[in-house]
Order: C-alpha cells, then structure tokens, then sequence
C-alpha cells in the first residue's frame, strides 16, 4: 500500500506518515519504478505499535527505543498497552459516571457532597514520573509524591487548580519576549509556586530542566499547549533565561 492508501485506513495523515519515516521509526521500502513508500504488512504492524503507545502516552523517541530494542516483544506489548487502556477505560468510566451525577445534582434531582463531586479525578498520579526519575532521580520524586500524598483531599485539589491558574496566567503572557520584564516576573512567580507546593526544592537547573522537557516530550507539549499555542516553547526559553539570570 502507498502512504495514501494508509493513511485513509488508519487516519493518520500522510504529513505525519512521512514524518515517521524521517525520524526512522517507520520506513517502508520504495517503489522502485516511482520512489513512492510502498507499507507491507509488517510495516502496518509496526504502525499499530506506534499508534497504541502514542494513546499510551508514549512519546516517539520512547517508542522508538522500544520497537528497536532487540528484547522486544509484540506480545508484552499488547499486554502492557491492555493493561493501561483498561485503566484508563475505568477512569474515563468513573468520570463519566461522576459528570451525570453532577448534571443530576445541577438540577436538584438529587445531592452530591464534596468528596462525590470528585471521584474519579486523580491528581496523585503522574503520567511523567518515569521521566522524572531520570531527570532528578528517585529521591526528589519520592519526596514529592510522599509530600502529595499526606495532604488532605481538599488541600490536593488546591494544588491541581493552583497549577491550572499558573498555566491559565502565563498563557496570556506567551506572545511577549522571554527576557523581558513581565516574562521573567512571571518566572520568578513560577518558579516559588513549584518550590511551595510540592515538597521538593527545585534547583535552578532542575527549573530550567522542566522547561526543557516542555519541549523535547511531546506529551507535555500537547497539555502545555492546550493552555494556548506556543506556551511550552515560550516558557522553555523563559525558564532557561531565568536560571542562568539567578545564578
């Protein structure tokens, strides 16, 4: 099949078909007569891979790294994206469940306390830790979780809304210039707002090491950016110019 014949199959743009050929992590053969890519059945495997670690969360060098590894194996890896997407069902399910009963409670049809109005919603999870370990290594993630979970329900939900005002505040600021005053006070507020509120002090490099990630992981890319276009790239450069600013 030519990339076009894929990309209507799977709804994957041929864009992004092309995309993964030049990072090497899906290269059909070529058509010798006209160049096109020409997918063979293991390539449509090999793209099924990628398409269930991306819902994973996985980003693509990781996904890279793991269908290249001479270890792996497909059948593992069906039964680790198994496992997470049942989660996840029963997540979204719990969610779901909890979004009609607040409809229900809207309309006074029936009454919900606090604590109902948020199951389902986990803010003690992180999708990232993996990450973070290798970054700051397990001491500083553990501190942190442990931190995160002594708190109280409430004072959790603080946290999570204080880190969506935070991301709501710079998105209105990304258009101006990285160093300039309002971007760097607005660093400077981030930067105390991490160092407040997750038992953990975060070094200047560590800081200027999350910006970075902003970036090079396309997971934190997409969330970031939701807040507004080019946020994560703004703030990557806003952060680096910060630390090396407070050194």
């Amino acid at each position: 099949m030519n990339a076009k014949e894929v990309a209507k199959i799977t709804g994957v743009s041929v864009r992004t078909l092309h995309h993964y050929d030049t990072i090497s992590i899906l290269s059909p053969s070529r058509n010798p007569e006209n160049g096109y890519r020409e997918y063979s059945d293991d390539d449509m495997d090999r793209l099924q891979q990628i398409l269930f670690f991306k819902e994973c969360g996985f980003s693509l060098a990781q996904i890279k790294g793991l269908l290249n590894s001479p270890g792996f194996d497909r059948e593992k890896a069906f039964d680790l994206q198994k496992k997470f997407l049942l989660h996840e069902k029963r997540r979204i399910e719990l969610m779901l469940e909890t979004l009609e009963k607040s409809v229900q409670n809207m309309k006074g049809k029936m009454t919900m306390s606090i604590k109902d109005k948020f199951h389902g919603f986990d803010f003690t999870s992180n999708p990232y830790e993996d990450e973070a370990r290798r970054l700051w290594g397990d001491k500083a993630v553990d501190q942190s979780n442990a931190h995160i979970k002594s708190l109280s329900q409430n004072e959790q939900e603080a946290i999570a809304k204080g880190m969506d005002d935070l991301f709501t505040d710079l998105a209105k600021i990304r258009n101006a210039l990285p160093d300039s005053a309002t971007a760097q006070a607005a660093m400077d507020k981030m930067y105390n707002h991490f160092n407040s509120n997750f038992g953990y002090r975060y070094s200047l490099e560590a800081f200027a090491g999350v910006g970075q990630m902003y970036v090079a992981d396309e997971r934190f890319t997409v969330n970031i950016d939701k807040y507004g276009d080019g946020l994560s790239k703004f703030l990557s450069e806003a952060m680096k110019i910060y630390a090396e600013s407070q050194k």
